[in-house]
């Protein structure tokens, strides 16, 4: 059973840095430190794709963070890197072309409604967000379903 449900907000160029890995790794930015510190193994993760408005895949954590400045994700402010990592197996992973449009989902997703209807986008401003159980779950289906994983219990499964 997880302890965390994570949602880290990241570019599609990001995803496909971690997916020509191997998806071995996820990472925050510096100033999330203290979320960082909370992440266990056994925790979940989604990754929403800002520009395309989109989940891109499910993981679980294996480790707990480390700290590192090698190159592994880029950010748009110079100087700005994610060097609060931790190891994840993949779970769920889509093809670039594949990702769930969150706006698909808006209705049934509690923490967006934090903000007015024609605003939920704010809901994803921000690298990293915890998600209720049920939130994750909804999005978890939508990306199982989209791979044509329907079964919660099935295998990771990379696509793409």
């Amino acid at each position: 059973m997880a302890g965390t449900y994570w949602m880290l907000v990241s570019s599609p160029e990001n995803f496909e840095r971690a997916r020509s890995s191997g998806f071995a790794l996820l990472a925050m930015k510096r100033r999330h430190l203290r979320k960082a510190e909370r992440v266990q193994p056994g925790d979940r993760v989604v990754f929403y794709a800002v520009g395309q408005m989109a989940f891109a895949g499910t993981f679980t954590t294996t480790s707990t963070y480390f700290e590192s400045h090698e190159p592994l994700f880029q950010s748009k402010k110079d100087g700005e890197d994610y060097p609060y990592r931790f190891a994840v197996r993949p779970d769920v992973v889509l093809p670039a072309n594949r990702f769930v449009p969150a706006v698909n989902l808006l209705s049934q997703l509690e923490f967006v409604k934090k903000w007015p209807a024609e605003h939920w986008h704010l809901a994803f401003q921000g690298n990293v967000h915890t998600l209720s159980a049920s939130d994750f779950e909804t999005i978890e289906r939508a990306i199982r379903q989209t791979s044509g994983l329907a079964e919660p219990a099935a295998p990771a499964r990379v696509l793409g």
